[in-house]
């Protein structure tokens, strides 16, 4: 990967990487009990929600940056690892998958368990709501691994071929 190239895919790689760590590390911190005396939590939930939606296109950027560099340097070097494709693909569809789909559920749920109809339709929401927040946080947790492997891998320097021409040697 040239010079310029590399420094992009490091930094996006970075980028993405400590957005998905301030999610589960700093995100927890709306929910203080000086936040939620202020708002009220349901109110502190949607501001959650405010910053999530910027996470999620953050994420978005860096995973198409990454997909980009990647491709960029199959072209450009006619190298590239089918892993770091298919990691930094699935950590984009993983994402998509959270932001996309189970988001929205989620809004859905954490609006109808404080203001649902009746009481019933508030604790059938306040549990899917809950359940779906727990597989959240765990999957967040995959994600962060699976980009601190990425970070690692985006920070290698090039793989040279450690006894390069030896095979090779005329006679």
């Amino acid at each position: 990967m040239n010079g310029f190239l590399r420094f992009v895919a490091l930094l996006n790689a970075a980028v993405w990487c400590g957005s998905s760590v301030f999610l589960v590390v700093g995100l927890p911190g709306l929910f203080s009990p000086e936040l939620e005396r202020l708002l009220t939590k349901p109110y502190v939930g949607f501001a959650a929600e405010a910053v999530l939606g910027r996470y999620f296109i953050l994420y978005y950027c860096c995973g198409a940056v990454a997909l980009l560099c990647l491709a960029a340097n199959r072209i450009y070097s006619g190298k590239g690892s089918r892993l770091d494709f298919g990691l930094a693909g699935s950590l984009m569809g993983v994402g998509m998958l959270s932001g996309l789909w189970l988001q929205p559920r989620m809004h859905a749920w954490h609006y109808l368990k404080y203001w649902g109809g009746t009481p019933e339709i508030q604790e059938r929401a306040g549990r899917l709501f809950g359940a779906w927040h727990g597989i959240s946080q765990c999957v967040n947790l995959l994600v962060i691994a699976g980009l601190i492997v990425y970070l690692w891998r985006t920070s290698r320097p090039a793989e040279t071929q450690r006894f390069g021409g030896l095979g090779k040697m005329r006679g």
